[in-house]
């Protein structure tokens, strides 16, 4: 595994096509015109095979600064070997090159099988990502069911836009997107397997459904969401029938079954197979894995003081609170969990393993910017049936797991860390003033931090969008580099000057500006050594781990800069225990920092609020040289 590539939240501009279209609306007078159509998605590159040769060298290259000599010599040795000549390396880049012609995109699902489907982490904290939207205040039980209600119809809407392809294009730096993540975003689902899981797609099947799931006090409903006419529920229809669902389990002692989900993949696979035997279970797990999104109607969480609300917010919607609160009030295996609690908070839990960060960022905005426009419709006289409540029969063992799974979101619960930070001394503007790259910017004061606290430096990873190329999801790059680590060990000596420490700040940031142009031109390092890695699985050929960068080292922070759009905050948890998941927002003036951490058993000393409060500190120290470098460089050329 080389990190969640997940979450990277790449910039990106919406752009309006010709025709009229529900979301047209939204955009600025004058933006550039396109067409979301299969000519522009045609029209995309496919995703190129890198050299074998440069990929190796780059790969050497990047180990230079994060492992000892012998280590390195050892690799060294492997890569050698790897590139003679007729020998392993060539055989599996053929074969790769083969896939590139044979397939839209040789990369894509290579990345879901190894970064999703062969994870066995669980899916909550780990594998979902989530979308948190700004506070609402809901004065009783019919607002927050209003609420719901609304952010449904927009996600209907939506979900018309992008089956008829009218959704609007997205551009990145004059160039198209790929759009094609929009079409398996709603009605998907990954069930568990005992060794591996599987992603399902329902929207395209020839009984495409037609309702959604909701949850509420852990107990699971199916809800029609089209009358007859093939129309989707007014929000008074819905109002109706949400408040038939909370009148219908206001029962708070029910097995939590949705827990289950929660639980390390293995596990919940050998649960899974045990529901499957009962025919009620079967049914019911199929009706909520073939449903559209999930609506999971939420109890309020203990109130917290206003300046803890973000954090407080963000672990509600990562995992529900614990086995005392919301946490079986989920399905985490679903595409879209729709989250709306009593006391205002709400937003998106997906699954990240058929969408990216920009994708669910730019998907929720259509939500709320829908729902903004709503206007009160005369509700059809047409009676519907009331919605249909999903049973389970709870053996004694399956009763086992579900305790089993409460201890478990718990404990994984204790050992997370999430700080939210509005950096308010500087932003953007300041940074280009010193005509320095603001991503590169941080992300060498990322590293410089992490010195600082760990003596030691950090093998961080960023995360950019593929979606320039056809079926792209996202690629990793390697932010630390030798560079880096020259900047970050002189930062803080007393001997080096400050023009010398202003030397190499600007080269690091040069190196990391060429990792970035790298990546984006499909010459990704990591992605190349996991697909060669998977064509040796396919083929039966043993391949050193020293090939593989998953293998070869462990990731010790993931830093990647995310756009927050009318006030949400995307973030996801780490990948595994003992790293720091970190995602920016460069607004003109400011910085937002949202951080997690998650504890091991036997690691409790690392604190994601000591990180943060380094990060800050040095933020702040790196002006502070640069103010420094500028006023003595002023002083000389006046001399």
């Amino acid at each position: 595994m080389l990190g969640l590539f997940s979450r990277t939240l790449a910039k990106v501009r919406t752009v309006k096509p010709t025709n009229m279209m529900t979301f047209s609306h939204w955009l600025k007078p004058g933006t550039q015109v396109g067409c979301r159509g299969i000519h522009q998605q045609d029209g995309l590159p496919r995703l190129p095979v890198p050299s074998l040769k440069q990929t190796c060298e780059r790969y050497l290259k990047i180990l230079e600064p994060i492992m000892g000599m012998d280590e390195l010599n050892d690799t060294k040795k492997v890569v050698t070997e790897f590139l003679k000549e007729g020998g392993v390396g060539e055989k599996l880049q053929e074969g790769l090159e083969k896939r590139a012609c044979d397939t839209e995109n040789w990369l894509t699902d290579y990345y879901v099988q190894n970064d999703y489907l062969n994870t066995r982490e669980p899916a909550v904290i780990h594998r979902n990502p989530v979308q948190v939207c700004p506070r609402k205040i809901f004065r009783d039980k019919r607002e927050q069911i209003r609420f719901a209600a609304e952010f449904i119809v927009a996600l209907l809407n939506l979900k018309t836009t992008i089956d008829n392809e009218e959704l609007p294009v997205d551009y990145m730096r004059g160039k198209p997107l790929c759009m094609k993540q929009y079409e398996k975003v709603m009605s998907s689902c990954c069930p568990p397997g005992l060794k591996t899981d599987t992603l399902v797609f329902y929207g395209k099947s020839s009984n495409p459904p037609k309702h959604i799931t909701v949850v509420h006090n852990c107990q699971f409903f199916v809800l029609d969401v089209y009358n007859s006419d093939e129309m989707p529920l007014t929000v008074g229809q819905l109002c109706v029938q949400l408040e038939k669902i909370c009148n219908s389990s206001s029962l708070t002692n029910m097995e939590p079954v949705g827990i289950l989900t929660s639980q390390h993949r293995d596990i919940w696979g050998k649960t899974y197979s045990n529901l499957m035997k009962d025919k009620t279970n079967k049914e019911s797990l199929s009706a909520v894995e073939s449903s559209i999104f999930a609506v999971c109607l939420d109890r309020a969480m203990p109130p917290v003081p206003d300046d803890m609300y973000c954090n407080s917010v963000i672990h509600h919607i990562l995992h529900g609170g614990g086995s005392q609160y919301n946490s079986g009030n989920r399905w985490f295996d679903q595409g879209i969990q729709v989250i709306v609690a009593e006391d205002g908070s709400c937003g998106l839990n997906f699954m990240h393993t058929n969408m990216d960060g920009e994708v669910s960022n730019k998907f929720i905005g259509y939500a709320m910017e829908y729902m903004k426009k709503l206007q009160t419709t005369q509700s059809s006289m047409e009676a519907l049936p009331n919605p249909q409540k999903l049973h389970f029969n709870i053996t004694p063992e399956i009763k086992k797991d579900i305790e089993d799974a409460k201890q478990h979101i718990d404990i994984l619960i204790q050992n997370l860390n999430v700080t939210y930070t509005i950096f308010e001394h500087f932003g953007k503007n300041a940074i280009k003033a010193y005509k320095m790259s603001p991503d590169g910017f941080v992300q060498m004061a990322v590293q410089l931090a992490y010195y600082r606290m760990h003596l030691q430096c950090s093998i961080q990873l960023e995360y950019a969008t593929l979606r320039m190329f056809r079926l792209g999801r996202i690629a990793t790059m390697n932010s630390t580099s030798t560079a880096s680590v020259a900047f970050v060990k002189a930062f803080d000596d007393p001997k080096t000057k400050i023009s010398e420490k202003a030397d190499l700040l600007r080269k690091a940031i040069t190196a990391h500006s060429s990792f970035t142009d790298m990546v984006r031109s499909g010459q990704n390092i990591n992605e190349h050594l996991m697909g060669l890695h998977m064509q040796a699985v396919e083929k039966k050929i043993p391949l050193s781990e020293k090939i593989w960068p998953g293998k070869a080292y462990n990731l010790d922070i993931s830093a990647t800069q995310g756009t927050s759009m009318n006030g949400f905050l995307g973030t996801a948890g780490p990948e595994k225990a003992g790293q720091y998941h970190l995602i920016y927002n460069i607004k003109d003036d400011h910085i937002n920092l949202i951080m997690t951490y998650l504890h091991s058993n036997t690691n409790k000393g690392d604190n994601v609020a000591q990180l943060n409060q380094a990060l800050v500190d040095t933020l702040l120290d790196m002006r502070t040289m640069l103010d420094l470098h500028t006023v003595d460089t002023k002083t000389n050329v006046k001399q």
